[in-house]
């Protein structure tokens, strides 16, 4: 198949023997194909496999076409010219020399068919959102979102047949998202996407669902894949509520049975004793009716094994995504009270902001990378400013103490609580018996945001105003809509900092504000 590639029977441990592929298989055609999966499924590590930077230690990997590869994680040296991260800088100088007079074998053999590749990367960049930067720029100048897109513009410009994106959109604005979104719906080869942006997985062919080692693909884009699972699900669920109707029939049945054969062996016992019955026709009495009710016994013990195994068949097909269920009532603000007020109010980037938030308002904080947005949240934490008890969700998830466990976090916090109420709270957050006591460095990223939430929610006291920092950053969706499930629950004022417009709309924005150009303003809703 052109512009393909495959996995076949692929097995891939760490070096402490921990096994995250045995056996992987499947094949991705030249279509849009997003892949999601919760966190630690290793989503990144399959893109890092099919991309050479790992190796399998079984199995085989192949790519029918050139192969192109952004990853998440992707750093460029800033000491590098815009045209030599593009990777056409030996091409522009073979060029010039050969137009300053210089018709070396070598510098045509350098240029080969790349006549045009200056005019072919000015365009890309154009197209990307990036034609103001020039190629001859230092990518040290650039913004973080803007060194994605030139990764993404470095790809592109090879041409490559098959092209993985590891979640692309991280740190990008709306504005750059746009252009990647654009990009992705243009691109004609094989695509594999991981990404937890919706709205870039409704642009998508099909989707992949990475679970336990193993790759279920869905034709349609996001919205579709989430139709058809909930379809599946709701099926599962019948599934295992019949089968567990079942296993308490046979377990019944099995006891009926067992009852009965006692209640024959105790009658044909005190038949003998009491002399009604020779001997001899009693023993053969006996050895006929305990084959008899051996068969029928183990006919309903046989019943009731298929009956365990069918129930965690269904069992193994229901998903374990679970989901937050938690009442915040003390986080509640009366509706006309003023939580925080900034009149005039000056960052160092030379924002001035004036800002009101009364009661339960949910605000998002909008506008392009570098604007100030992260500033205004941490400066207004760093200042005590809210008027009210306030927490915030930094992008980095340092709050929580990694030698702790998720509980003793949560005693520092809410120090007045018993430790059996923290418990059955952090239960509400997924964090059930043992899992409460989980040293926090051992966490998943999916599992540290989900603590960190949980911290700052159940904080005494409880805070009537929270600010997040690009909430959603590294989330794959089960967190996403367990963080949106929390906050339906939480009844205090929101700020949130976000490009995510799926989740700004799903958690009932009532106001937007935008920031750009050191002015913070009001603008209709997105």
């Amino acid at each position: 198949m052109s512009n393909s590639l495959s996995c076949t029977d692929l097995f891939f441990a760490w070096p402490d023997g921990d096994v995250l592929f045995d056996g992987l298989t499947f094949v991705a055609g030249p279509v849009r194909s997003g892949l999601v999966g919760r966190n630690g499924v290793g989503k990144s590590t399959l893109l890092r496999l099919i991309a050479g930077r790992l190796a399998p230690q079984r199995g085989s990997i192949r790519v029918n076409g050139e192969l192109g590869y952004l990853p998440q994680d992707l750093t460029l040296d800033t000491a590098l010219r815009v045209d030599q991260a593009l990777g056409i800088a030996e091409i522009r100088a073979a060029i010039t020399a050969i137009e300053q007079g210089d018709a070396s074998d070598a510098n045509f053999a350098a240029v080969g068919d790349g006549w045009d590749v200056e005019e072919r990367a000015e365009a890309m960049l154009g197209k990307l959102g990036l034609g103001s930067i020039g190629l001859d720029r230092s990518v040290g100048e650039l913004s973080g979102g803007e060194t994605i897109l030139l990764g993404l513009a470095a790809e592109l410009l090879r041409r490559p047949d098959v092209l993985l994106l590891d979640e692309p959109t991280n740190n990008l604005d709306l504005r750059a998202r746009r252009h990647l979104y654009d990009a992705v719906e243009g691109f004609r080869g094989a695509l594999l996407i991981v990404s937890h942006d919706r709205e870039l997985l409704d642009r998508v062919d099909q989707i992949g669902d990475l679970r336990k080692g193993e790759v279920t693909w869905y034709g349609g884009n996001l919205t579709a894949y989430e139709e058809a699972v909930a379809v599946e699900q709701e099926a599962a669920e019948r599934m295992v509520r019949a089968a567990e109707s079942d296993l308490k029939r046979q377990k019944r049945e099995l006891i009926e049975a067992r009852m009965k054969m006692d209640r024959r062996r105790a009658a044909g016992q005190r038949a003998f004793e009491q002399g009604g019955i020779p001997k001899i026709i009693a023993g053969g009495l006996k050895r006929s009716a305990q084959v008899s009710a051996g068969k029928h016994l183990g006919m309903h013990s046989d019943r009731f094994d298929a009956a365990q195994d069918a129930l965690a068949e269904a069992e193994e097909k229901v998903h374990d995504d679970d989901s937050i269920r938690v009442d915040l009532p003390k986080t509640a603000v009366p509706a006309g009270r003023i939580v925080l007020r900034l009149e005039d109010y000056v960052l160092r980037t030379g924002l001035h902001a004036d800002l009101e938030i009364r009661g339960p308002e949910r605000i998002a904080l909008t506008g392009p990378n570098g604007a100030g947005k992260s500033t205004l949240l941490h400066a207004v934490a760093a200042d005590n400013a809210p008027l009210v008890p306030w927490r915030l969700l930094p992008q980095r998830l340092d709050l929580l103490q990694d030698d702790l466990s998720v509980v003793e976090n949560l005693a520092l916090l809410a120090p007045s609580a018993e430790n059996q109420e923290r418990r059955a709270r952090l239960a509400r957050f997924l964090f059930r018996g043992r899992a409460a006591d989980q040293p926090v460095s051992t966490l998943s990223g999916g599992e540290r945001f989900r603590a960190t939430l949980a911290a700052l929610l159940l904080a005494e006291p409880p805070p009537q105003l929270l600010m997040l920092d690009e909430p959603t950053n590294n989330l794959d969706l089960s967190s996403v809509t367990q963080l949106r499930e929390a906050l339906a629950s939480y009844n205090g004022a929101l700020v949130v900092a976000s490009h995510d417009l799926p989740f700004l709309r799903e958690i009932g924005i009532t106001r937007w504000l935008s920031m750009e150009d050191n002015e913070l303003h009001e603008i209709d809703p997105l």
